[in-house]
């Protein structure tokens, strides 16, 4: 049997092993010692533990009463046995009966043990709490420790001690996990269970899109940029809804980054997956027409009873606006939490729309419309090459993008772009005949076009832009 000094040196051990601290390890030994007292002795024992580090020694005194008759052994004693030891003692006085370590036996030894166990658990689970409680949405890193019935089993890089998992339905089915591979994944919530707190991670959640910008958007990071809405379908696509506290900051580039350069980070830990970026608006109507990008939507009319909006598109934009398998109508219903009905110019007309919303264009206007850019008298060839170069070949490409649309691009000047815009209005003679809020809604449309090129490489969002 190991003395005193053995056990103690273990304990300790196991105390640095699991970070506790010198007095905590003192009280833990202390209750340890008392279970296995009271399982030798009876519930009711009285002891003092005095655990000394420096002399590697515990110290360990037994505390009866002496009465004229015993009604409970393990806190009293006769006074016939205590006046065996010391002739002094009195009926009433409390004898003091040093024990010996050595003396626990094996089971008691292990009482102690499987106490100090027990109450270690119990720290790790309330560090476990205090430590992710407040983390709900923050993105995790560590390696796939095991895959057992399609749950992932996740070893965190910085909280080993945590279980964290990520279920068969937070999973993204289009990847293919192994073991020992380092993963990352958001934090979605965190489960009581019997063994105590577990973390359930996703990489299949909106959460982990939004947590995947926050790492490479410092204007989220800092609080300027906010995502205030977002809707996935896993594998897909995901639109999120972006806004600006900074009226100087575009919210939508912030996010796309210089040359798309940010949101393709995160396309490529999606495995390609698609990212609509759009602005977010508290008009619903307004915010509607933009989640519905990258279609182009004529009306929306809104019923707040019902929270259901009605847009209304041009045959051309009809099938781009409810997606593959209805999945952009879908997640802009999603995103905006409004049910969204579709129709096209014709269908609403048909069913008795207020006005009609689509007059013809004068044949004019048809052929400017399909006039490349390198045609249109007063544009110099120079600029036709660089608008070319950002994948602007005709009129009909840049007549709804507006100043800040061609500032980004390399090589256009603020003289420059001011001079498109004065032509683009002189060919279109209607260009400030917009409709009432036109102007926000064209830079929220223009804003979503620029996320969507910055993800036009999938085939997908090639099919998309073409209408397809």
């Amino acid at each position: 049997m190991a003395g005193s000094a053995e056990i103690l040196m273990a304990i300790r051990e196991l105390a640095n092993l699991k970070q506790i601290e010198r007095s905590e390890l003192t009280e833990l030994l202390s209750d340890g010692i008392h279970a296995a007292l009271a399982k030798k002795h009876g519930p009711t024992v009285r002891a003092e533990v005095d655990v000394d580090e420096d002399r590697g020694d515990i110290r360990i005194v037994l505390l009866k009463s002496v009465v004229e008759a015993v009604e409970d052994a393990a806190t009293q004693i006769t006074l016939e046995e205590a006046r065996y030891e010391d002739a002094e003692y009195e009926v009433g006085d409390v004898m003091e009966i040093p024990v010996d370590f050595a003396e626990f036996g094996r089971s008691a030894v292990q009482a102690a043990k499987q106490r100090i166990i027990q109450r270690v658990r119990e720290g790790e689970r309330t560090k476990i709490r205090d430590e992710f409680a407040g983390r709900v949405g923050d993105l995790l890193s560590g390696e796939i420790q095991q895959i057992e019935r399609g749950k992932i089993v996740v070893m965190l890089n910085k909280f080993r001690e945590a279980e964290a998992i990520i279920p068969y339905r937070e999973q993204n089915h289009r990847e293919n996990y192994k073991q020992g591979e380092p993963i990352r994944a958001v934090l979605k919530k965190i489960e009581e269970t019997p063994k105590g707190p577990r973390l359930v991670l996703s990489r299949g959640d909106a959460l982990f899109v939004q947590a995947l910008f926050r790492l490479e958007v410092p204007e989220l990071q800092q609080g300027i940029v906010e995502i205030r809405a977002a809707a996935r379908e896993v594998g897909s696509r995901t639109k999120i809804a972006v806004f600006s506290r900074d009226d100087a900051i575009d919210p939508v580039g912030a996010c796309v980054g210089m040359k798309g350069s940010r949101v393709q980070t995160v396309v490529q830990e999606l495995g390609g997956e698609r990212i609509d970026i759009v602005p977010w608006s508290s008009d619903p109507e307004r915010f509607a027409r933009l989640a519905l990008a990258p279609a182009k939507v004529a009306r929306v009319f809104s019923d707040p009873a019902t929270k259901t909006i009605q847009a209304i598109v041009d045959e051309d934009q009809l099938s781009l606006a409810i997606g593959r398998n209805g999945q952009n109508v879908r997640l802009a219903s999603e995103l905006t939490e409004w049910k969204i009905d579709l129709y096209s110019s014709r269908e609403w007309l048909e069913r008795g729309g207020d006005i009609p919303l689509f007059a013809p264009l004068p044949e004019e206007a048809d052929e400017a419309a399909d006039v490349k850019l390198s045609e249109i008298e007063g544009l110099p060839p120079a600029t036709v090459a660089v608008l070319e170069a950002g994948g602007y070949v005709t009129l009909n490409d840049i007549i709804d993008l507006d100043k800040e649309d061609f500032l980004r691009l390399p090589g256009i000047a603020p003289e420059e772009a001011k001079r498109i815009m004065k032509l683009i209005n002189e060919l279109t003679e209607d260009g400030a005949d917009t409709a009432e809020g036109g102007d926000v809604a064209e830079e929220g449309e223009a804003g979503a076009t620029d996320a969507e090129a910055s993800t036009a490489g999938s085939p997908e969002a090639q099919g998309a832009e073409q209408g397809v």
